[in-house]
């Protein structure tokens, strides 16, 4: 594997386990990380390994994007914002279109593109503290990249109440809602996940990229379309008011004052 400085991969017993690591930023995801987790998934694929497990260091899996980083976004060209967009699109779907079984470790919250990362494996184990929430909304940004993925794994009634009210789902009910595979306690989370990758090997490696080719090639040519669509949006309500106010309002922890909610003189 490369050297990589954000995240960890290493490989035993059939098993690559993926790991972000930038504990001190609950694994904060920034261009130079998604970057290397899209290559790690890419290595992953062609190396002999049979399972991937993705999890985080230190008491995170995932913060979202970086805050530092959030706040650049406001600044950004147009270009800029679009291929921004384009690389967050390729690593959810790489995590999606994957050819073997990938399991995510969730070890502590998951907000944001955190909570793709988190729930788009074919597998999600979760410990009872893990919280998930899709936030977008309260910084005035919209996790249009995600929709598509979400609509597929809980509808669109279950999508429409995420997605719109930002709210944080506890690892029961996101248990519930068929987010999470399994509850597990903390200190069984990556003996769980090592055992459930060790039964898979045991399945015929053909078969189950099969299945998984199956299935990818059916939502194929429609996630196309919205992820297309997704990245168009993203990027666009990345040069709002409403997106630079909420970040600055985020920052500073307090109550953003929304620029179209304000009477035009």
């Amino acid at each position: 594997m490369s050297r990589f400085n954000y995240i960890l991969a290493e490989s035993a017993n059939g098993v690559m386990t993926i790991t972000l690591n930038r504990p001190d930023k609950r694994n904060a995801l920034t261009p130079s990380l998604i970057q290397e987790l899209t290559l790690a998934l890419h290595e992953a694929e062609s190396c002999s390994c049979g399972v991937v497990i993705l999890t985080g260091a230190g008491p995170a899996f995932c913060a979202g994007l970086d805050l530092e980083h959030l706040e650049t976004m406001t600044a950004h060209t147009a270009e800029e914002s679009r291929r921004d967009s384009e690389n967050m699109a390729r690593v959810l779907r790489a995590l999606y279109d994957f050819p073997k079984p990938v399991i995510a470790a969730v070890n502590g919250p998951a907000m944001a593109a955190g909570m793709a990362l988190a729930t788009i494996p074919d597998f999600t184990l979760a410990v009872p503290e893990a919280k998930f929430g899709y936030t977008e909304v309260r910084v005035g940004f919209v996790p249009a990249i995600v929709a598509s993925f979400l609509l597929r794994q809980v509808g669109e009634k279950h999508t429409r109440d995420l997605l719109l009210t930002g709210r944080l789902l506890q690892a029961q009910e996101a248990h519930q809602l068929g987010l999470v595979t399994q509850v597990v306690a903390k200190e069984e989370l990556m003996r769980t996940a090592q055992a459930l990758a060790q039964s898979l090997l045991l399945n015929s490696p053909q078969a189950m990229q099969s299945v998984k080719r199956l299935l990818a090639r059916h939502a194929s040519r429609r996630l196309d379309e919205e992820i297309a669509d997704a990245i168009e949006a993203n990027a666009q309500q990345r040069s709002t008011e409403d997106f630079k106010e909420g970040v600055q309002a985020f920052l500073h922890r307090r109550r953003a004052d929304w620029p179209s909610t304000r009477t035009k003189a």
